[in-house]
């Protein structure tokens, strides 16, 4: 039978010099909530097939619907999403409007993310 592991220490000791260190480094509470909510944003499977998508290219909302099976409307809104939280951009040719990813950020922080999961 496995055992369960336990998660708390057996005696309560605190560790001031951790705990000054920790304090210290600490972000102030807006940006650890803006950190929050943006991956909160990369928590939509939809969201990271677009993604992956611009990837590889820069398209239209009709491309990503086409390629995505998914209508244009939802495809807009999850783009609006991604736009909103700086992960892509738009550009206007004509009467179409382009999407590409807005920085090597998004695509280092997938890169990492998928290297983290296949470990």
């Amino acid at each position: 039978m496995e055992e369960k592991e336990n998660m708390c220490c057996d005696t309560e000791e605190v560790h001031e010099e951790l705990l000054k260190i920790v304090n210290e480094t600490m972000p102030d509470e807006t940006e650890l909530y803006d950190l929050a909510e943006l991956f909160k944003v990369f928590g939509d499977s939809t969201r990271i097939r677009i993604l992956f998508v611009l990837f590889e290219a820069e398209v239209c909302v009709c491309d990503l619907a086409r390629v995505l099976n998914m209508t244009q409307s939802a495809i807009s809104h999850q783009l609006r999403i991604l736009k909103q939280n700086k992960l892509v951009k738009n550009r206007r040719e004509g009467k179409s409007i382009f999407y590409s990813l807005a920085d090597d950020h998004v695509r280092t922080i997938i890169a990492q993310g998928r290297e983290h999961i296949e470990e």
